[in-house]
């Protein structure tokens, strides 16, 4: 039997309205929006509410400040009275027939002919309806208003026999419905929704109803059952994204039972043959053998189970960059007893490579960089014919990226239009001007005592650049910097830097990745080695180096690498005045500056010239962990005198270094997520045998040497180790707090430097330190204390000390 519903009776009455403001335009409801609404009386009302008159207006006081009645409205009395009257009669319905005590007998009161019961009010500045009822009421999907906009809360699956959640249908089905919480949809939407799950081979019964909310929102409730298949024990996936789609076969409706029979088993045919031309996935052994071990624990398999086994296989492919890579279909399950589970997959493969050069408006130009070039850069799995990788296109970008050649770099993809299933991916490139050049002045800072950042003068200088980049298109590069020290008597002090670099020396299709370099370059330093221990002071020395270096260095891998060449340069060691001296400075008591010290170069006249071969191996595999630093490096350098230049020097120099990157916790990586504590351990030994320049001596003290002393504050010797360990603490992203202990030591062979500077300078040849500070981006502020002196004192350095 049909019931005529309150729903029902406020929807025809909400019609009759609107086609009585049609028809008579005359008519309006003013009085609904000027007339104040009744007041709703409560329990913890305080002040009666006024009685409603006999016209359904409220009673105002009688005073002076009261407003005056509105007109009467005709039609809006007729509404109000309707309302009234069908709330009543429903209320009564619902409370069959009037009986129930106290409450249903103020629900019957005649006051609710006027005043109806409270229900979800609407708001007419928001995107969406109220439902119009009561708090909980359940109501079906054809009880819905195709007027009406709904506002979704929350999506519940359900148990249709307990009503209760069912277990883990919200993992396995909930990317089948399209609805979201927080979505508006309208009744013609649900239902296309309800359909669209009705087909799906999921589910053998599944509906929609709605639980209303306070707030005019309604909680979406799916009561279904679910498809449950014969148990399998085994599944396979099989990519058949470039096969071409076959038309689907129509069935005639005249067709005999044996010319369907016929039909389907060509059809089976074809789908073995679709399958057997496809190729196996990428999708890891320990995977599938995870899927096997979910579907040997159930005796059959339940729709649920086999969505989930769906996901995990798309989360495989999405969690490490397949993006393109989709789960389309699998095999019929209905009657394949102890049958594998074929799974289709589209994995996205690479069909189509472009790369494009563009102006800086984004217009497509011709560009003068060799495409050979930007292949050899891209990773193997950049490449047509590979499934796409995100993360292979992101390391592509920087590899470009490392050339230095270009302004701009971006990347594509989308369908293929010509391949069904395949990715046409693009690179779209900006390339920097060829030739550029700059100037810069600026004031040049060096460590003062405790390594206190001090002005070198109060006199600018100036640094000139320039240079032809990609030359030939081929990376190829001449650049050159002029920097003068004064720039008001530019001749006083200017050095040089010219280089040129010849990358791919082996051919740009050779996989060695070798890189030759020549340069030629003026440099000025004070020299470490002339430096006064605590409480002496000294005039310093200017070491000014003039000389070409050829290099070629092999690169291993993006931080491995292995470089040798040949150096040839003059020596000149200056005091301030810009003379050269061949000894080192003194300062007596009396202030006056005595050349008594060590002697400054190998041929004691302040001049030498010489050649060595160098040689430096690099094994570095560190690596970001969430933003901190992880992993091991290791370097060996080794200077080889050729018994060349002044005094024929003959030497071996050699030093080599150690450091280990601990993380202290395992931490989930990814994105956003937190940096664990790091321990760094660093050892360094040098050692030196033959005729060693002094300038050439091995110094210890310093921001990159043993913290909490200035450049060479410990000695100059020909050997010596350094140690360090750091715990290094994040604070915040690029930031984190660390405690250090450091300790340098010249294993006694200071006194092997010609003339001794350590002990002629007062330093000790050993010292140790500890201090905490803190890194903020390149910026390290930190208090270190130096045991020689027991004095304690902040510093601030640029970059890393490791």
């Amino acid at each position: 039997m049909a019931y005529f519903t309150q729903f029902d009776f406020d929807r025809y009455l909400n019609k009759f309205c609107a086609w009585s403001l049609g028809n008579n335009p005359s008519l309006s409801l003013s009085t609904a929006t000027t007339t104040p609404p009744l007041p709703l009386q409560t329990p913890s009302s305080t002040e009666p509410a006024a009685a409603p008159s006999s016209s359904g207006h409220s009673m105002a006081p009688n005073n002076s400040n009261s407003q005056k009645h509105p007109p009467f409205d005709p039609l809006h009395g007729v509404i109000k009275f309707f309302q009234g009257f069908g709330s009543l009669i429903f209320n009564s319905h619902r409370s069959g027939g009037g009986g129930g005590g106290e409450r249903n007998h103020k629900e019957n009161a005649p006051s609710n002919i006027f005043c109806p019961p409270a229900l979800a009010l609407e708001d007419k500045s928001r995107p969406w309806d109220s439902h119009g009822l009561e708090a909980g009421v359940v109501v079906q999907l054809k009880r819905l208003s195709g007027y009406k906009k709904y506002k979704v809360s929350r999506i519940n699956f359900l148990n249709p026999r307990t009503r209760a959640a069912a277990t883990g249908a919200e993992e396995s089905f909930s990317d089948m419905v399209s609805l979201q919480p927080g979505g508006v949809y309208t009744k013609q939407t649900l239902i296309q929704e309800l359909e669209s799950l009705s087909s799906s081979p999921y589910f053998d019964k599944i509906d929609f109803d709605f639980k209303t909310n306070p707030d005019g929102s309604v909680d979406v409730n799916i009561p279904f059952e679910e498809t449950v298949y014969p148990s399998k024990s085994r599944i396979r996936c099989v990519s058949i994204g470039l096969i071409p789609d076959e038309q689907p076969v129509e069935i005639d409706p005249n067709m005999t039972a044996k010319e369907q029979v016929e039909l389907m088993r060509r059809e089976n045919e074809k789908y073995k043959r679709r399958i057997n031309g496809g190729r196996e996935c990428i999708l890891p052994k320990e995977v599938e053998g995870e899927i096997r071990g979910m579907l040997m624990q159930t005796t059959c398999l339940r729709a649920s189970l086999l969505r989930r086994v769906l996901n995990k296989i798309q989360k495989w492919y999405h969690d490490n960059g397949y993006h393109g890579a989709f789960v389309i279909n699998h095999n019929n399950l209905e009657n394949n007893h102890g049958g594998d589970i074929v799974v289709e997959m589209v994995e996205g493969d690479i069909t189509k490579l472009g790369i494009v050069f563009q102006h800086k408006l984004g217009i497509v130009c011709e560009g003068n960089t060799d495409i050979a070039l930007i292949k050899r850069v891209l990773p193997k799995e950049v490449a047509v014919g590979n499934v796409y990788n995100r993360r292979a296109f992101e390391e592509a970008m920087q590899n470009l990226g490392s050339l230095n050649i270009f302004s701009s770099i971006s990347s594509g993809y989308g369908s293929d239009e010509k391949n069904n299933g395949g990715i046409s991916a693009q690179f779209a490139l900006q390339e920097l001007q060829q030739k550029w050049s700059d100037v810069s002045t600026e004031w040049s800072i060096v460590p003062g005592r405790n390594s206190r950042p001090t002005l070198a003068s109060i006199q600018p200088g100036a640094t000139v650049s320039f240079g032809y980049r990609n030359i030939k298109g081929l990376n190829r590069s001449l650049q050159g910097a002029i920097t003068l020290g004064n720039l008001f008597s530019p001749e006083d002090d200017i050095s040089y830097n010219f280089d040129y670099t010849h990358p791919y020396l082996d051919g740009i299709d050779d996989p060695r990745n070798r890189t030759f370099k020549a340069e030629c370059f003026n440099t000025k330093k004070v020299s470490p080695v002339c430096t006064g221990g605590p409480g002496v002071s000294n005039s310093p020395i200017w070491v000014c180096r003039d000389g070409i270096k050829a290099t070629i260095t092999e690169d291993y891998s993006r931080q491995s690498k292995f470089s040798y060449g040949l150096v040839m340069e003059e020596v000149k060691t200056r005091d301030e005045g810009g003379d050269i001296v061949g000894r080192g400075n003194t300062v007596s008591y009396n202030g006056e500056v005595i050349a008594n010290g060590p002697p400054t170069t190998l041929s004691g006249t302040g001049v030498d010239r010489m050649a060595f071969l160098q040689a430096n191996l690099t094994r570095d595999n560190t690596r970001f962990l969430n933003g901190a630093l992880v992993g091991t490096r290791d370097i060996f350098q080794v200077d080889q005198g050729l018994g060349i230049g002044s005094k024929f020097a003959f030497f071996n120099r050699h030093k080599i270094s150690t450091t280990r990157f601990f993380p202290l916790m395992k931490v989930e990586e990814g994105k956003g997520k937190a940096p664990p504590p790091v321990l760094v351990l660093h050892g360094m030994y040098g050692g030196c045998v033959g005729d060693l320049p002094n300038h050439e001596a091995f110094t210890i003290g310093g921001p990159t040497s043993v913290r909490g002393y200035s450049v060479g504050e410990i000695g100059a010797s020909r050997n010596k180790l350094e140690l360090a360990a750091e715990i290094r603490v994040p604070v915040k992203e690029s930031a984190y707090a660390y405690a250090f202990a450091e300790h340098g030591n010249d294993l006694g062979s200071s006194v092997s430097v010609e003339g001794n500077p350590t002990k002629s300078y007062m330093r000790n040849g050993h010292g140790s330190s500890y201090g905490a500070g803190v890194k903020i981006g390149n910026v390290r502020a930190e208090y270190a204390v130096d045991h020689n002196s027991n004095k304690g004192g902040f510093f601030v350095h640029f970059g890393d000390r490791f």
